[in-house]
């Protein structure tokens, strides 16, 4: 859905905004900001759009957010559900699902750093952080597996190690720039390897 054209002052045509573009632009806003930072005036001068326009696309901040997060959590929660991540040896499934959330972040990269940046303060944030606890938790059980199965140290906690696993993936945030680093695939392969190898007993 795109905004009617308007004319600039000069009489060219304000550039045109559609949903996409919004989010990108509240996502930067939300992430400088804080959500409960931003206003809607913090969001027509970053867009240039004005509040009438920004409500043409959405009815609320609140589900500007809740759109930004889905754009960050919906394809990480699909994991869940690939085969790679379900069926097989419980490490193979670790490593697919390691690769993949590295992939999902370094693709989504300020989506995912705004998902990290929430603090639980509305329904939209508090539904966040429980799609992440799901996930953790799914991570945990393939942990808890290759463990059983012999693939992992036996003294490894499954908790803490899917949250020392996923604190390390989501570091990224901090320096991951794709102009300046590996491609998604590359960082994945590296450092899955990094993270497994510690894992790993002794043999």
């Amino acid at each position: 859905m795109t905004v009617r054209a308007r004319t600039l002052p000069s009489g060219e045509p304000r550039p045109q905004y559609n949903l996409d573009r919004l989010l990108a632009v509240a996502v930067e806003v939300f992430t400088e900001r804080g959500y409960d930072g931003t206003s809607f005036q913090h969001l027509s001068r970053a867009s240039g759009l004005s509040k009438s326009s920004i409500y043409h696309h959405i009815d609320s901040k609140e589900q500007l957010l809740r759109l930004a997060l889905e754009y960050a959590l919906d394809p990480l929660m699909s994991i869940m559900k690939d085969e790679a991540a379900t069926t097989g040896r419980a490490l193979d499934q670790l490593t697919y699902v390691i690769r993949r959330a590295i992939e999902i972040l370094a693709d989504r990269l300020p989506y995912v750093a705004l998902l990290l940046s929430v603090h639980g303060n509305t329904d939209t944030e508090r539904w966040a952080l429980e799609q992440r606890r799901t996930f953790d938790r799914f991570v945990a059980d393939i942990v808890r597996r290759a463990v059983d199965d012999g693939d992992l140290r036996s003294e490894l906690d499954p908790k803490i190690t899917a949250r020392l696993i996923l604190g390390t993936i989501n570091s990224l945030t901090e320096w991951y720039r794709p102009n300046e680093h590996h491609s998604p695939a590359e960082l994945a392969a590296q450092i899955s390897s990094l993270i497994l190898d510690g894992l790993r007993p002794n043999r």
